[in-house]
């Protein structure tokens, strides 16, 4: 037996982009080929997109892990590494998607959307697409980018033009067997359903769609009974329908007031959706199906109540589900609600896409003090903090590429600005090192081979044991008098 699964929490991997590739053609006769590395290939995105006939989470539930593709690493001959494979999801129409941080951050409705929930990471350049007139024959090539990781939690809020509500054995589950297909469980118990059941009516030539949701009880909204795990499938539906039990012995009750119970915990639920296109519950059509009339005190019941629902505006069907009395005026009564629903609402038109290019003299990074190191800086931006990503920190060059890169971009200048002094530390990203601003960088120097940097080489250039030792003195771990170790 297939079990429905609504909520499910997704850990996505996006795939990381591919690495560039250094390389020189070498070929008989041509000593100076010059560099002809491939870039890296684009890591695959996971995309998830709706498909109308995905009707649960099921399958998310028992795989909750999903790995897109990782692009492949450029090659020599200017080979670009092939990308990464899209990792595509299918989910039912009615699916939201929510963050890391719990707010929603997409609404699946509609056959075919698509919304790409990780992106998957840029390849690395190779040293091909690195050469310049100052740079002729790069000897490293840019890293590949890695793809989002997070995770995220789908929520399904069922697609259906009629919502059936009431209190626990009020008769939905054998209202929706009788008046579709579906085959949810009955029996003589309350809160035999365990799980929102979906149906298809069929009225004369045409087909509406009907849930059955749990049954509600006063306090539903507020977490008691079953009602606010499944509350959210009725906030897509056109119609809601009140099916109230007649028949019902228990004092204290009676039609109009498990009615207006009910109208409370509707009023009182909060969608986590702020808005789903339809309005608030409030405002949606109501009907009143006063079910099991074939029994005699339930008829006289239902007798007597109709008038105070018809002072409402609301519609009111007296039905028996096992008898199948009154079923075609319900529904045909639901049909002509719906259709006037779907006249009122028509099918919105395709999203245009809109571009929003951001202005060229925007700030491109920003430069704070670091809390958790004295006298340290922080460098955060969209750039820098893609660059470093991109260097290969074993090589020279590299790094001494990602200079000039941050002194064209302005960052030693800021640097100087915000008041900070040889040695300090400074943080971008997920890599930390000490400031040097009497190293040259954003200049056309010449290269001593290729993997090297001649500003790295240069005698004057502290050793590992001198900068070991400045940051000692800086925190205050040893005496600023106290000689430098050998």
């Amino acid at each position: 037996m297939s079990r429905f699964i609504d909520r499910v929490v997704l850990h996505l991997a996006a795939g990381d982009g591919g690495n560039g590739c250094t390389s020189v053609h070498r070929e008989k006769f041509k000593p100076l080929g010059g560099p002809d590395g491939g870039n890296g290939g684009r890591g695959g995105d996971v995309v998830l997109v709706v498909d109308p006939q995905v009707h649960t989470l099921l399958d998310f539930h028992f795989r909750p892990h999903a790995r897109a593709g990782k692009g492949q690493p450029g090659m020599g001959g200017n080979r670009n590494g092939a990308n990464g494979d899209d990792l595509v999801l299918s989910v039912p129409p009615g699916t939201v998607v929510i963050g890391p941080d719990g707010e929603p951050i997409a609404d699946m409705v509609g056959a075919g959307t698509r919304f790409v929930v990780a992106q998957g990471g840029k390849g690395g350049l190779g040293n091909a697409a690195l050469a310049s007139r100052s740079r002729k024959a790069p000897g490293f090539s840019l890293l590949g980018e890695p793809g989002d990781i997070y995770d995220v939690t789908l929520e399904l809020k069922s697609m259906a033009d009629v919502g059936l509500v009431g209190f626990p054995s009020a008769g939905k589950s054998s209202l929706i067997s009788v008046i579709s297909a579906a085959k949810p469980k009955i029996a003589d118990y309350p809160f035999t359903t365990l799980a929102p059941n979906l149906g298809v009516v069929s009225v004369g030539d045409d087909t509406i769609t009907v849930a059955d949701v749990p049954g509600l009880i006063p306090g539903a909204s507020d977490g008691r009974g079953l009602g606010l795990d499944f509350l959210r499938h009725i906030e897509r539906t056109a119609v809601l329908a009140h099916v109230v039990d007649c028949a019902n012995l228990e004092s204290g009750r009676d039609p109009i007031s498990d009615v207006d119970a009910l109208e409370a915990e509707l009023a009182a639920y909060q969608s986590e959706l702020a808005d789903a296109g339809m309005g608030d519950l409030a405002d949606r059509p109501r009907v009143v199906v006063l079910n099991k009339i074939d029994v005699p005190d339930a008829a006289d019941m239902a007798e007597m109540v109709r008038g105070h629902f018809e002072d409402r505006g609301w519609p009111v069907f007296a039905i028996s589900a096992v008898a199948h009395k009154g079923l075609d005026e319900l529904k045909y009564g639901l049909y002509e609600l719906v259709k006037a629903h779907r006249k009122a609402n028509p099918p919105a038109a395709p999203e245009r896409i809109v571009i929003r290019p951001k202005a060229v003299d925007a700030d491109q990074f920003e430069i704070r003090r670091d809390p958790d190191e004295p006298g340290g800086y922080i460098v955060s931006g969209v750039k820098p903090e893609r660059w470093v990503r991109q260097t290969d920190f074993a090589n020279d060059e590299a790094v001494g590429f990602l200079a000039d890169r941050l002194a064209r971009l302005g960052v030693e200048e800021a640097l100087i600005k915000a008041g900070a002094e040889e040695g300090c530390a400074v943080t971008i990203g997920d890599v930390s090192f000490e400031w040097e601003p009497q190293t040259p960088a954003g200049v056309d120097l010449m290269r001593i081979g290729r993997g090297t940097d001649m500003r790295f080489e240069s005698s004057e250039r502290a050793g590992a044991a001198e900068r070991k030792y400045r940051k000692h003195v800086r925190r205050g771990l040893i005496d600023p008098d106290e000689e430098l170790p050998e």
